[in-house]
């Protein structure tokens, strides 16, 4: 008879699950990202630019961001599985 998992792996697969989310999401953002486009003197991104909205700091890319959020998923998965065993 399995015993259920503690709160605690149980809370750190749901954050691990998040990270992992957001990060996924920050990395497909930044990879599928086009320069804007000039028409003429138009600036066609001129209404609206995704890009003026850091998620961020200018320091670390959105990239690069979601990349290490990706990485934190996967630890925390992990430190999850390592307290699921342990205590059964």
């Amino acid at each position: 008879m399995s015993r259920p998992a503690p709160r605690s792996a149980t809370a750190l697969y749901a954050a691990s699950a998040t990270f992992a989310a957001i990060g996924a999401l920050l990395w497909i953002r930044d990879r599928t990202s086009a320069p804007p486009r000039v028409y003429s003197d138009y600036l066609a991104a001129d209404r609206y630019t995704p890009s003026a909205w850091r998620v961020w700091s200018q320091a670390v890319p959105e990239e690069r961001l979601g990349l290490y959020l990706i990485a934190a998923g996967l630890v925390l998965a992990v430190a999850a599985r390592l307290i699921t065993v342990r205590r059964s």
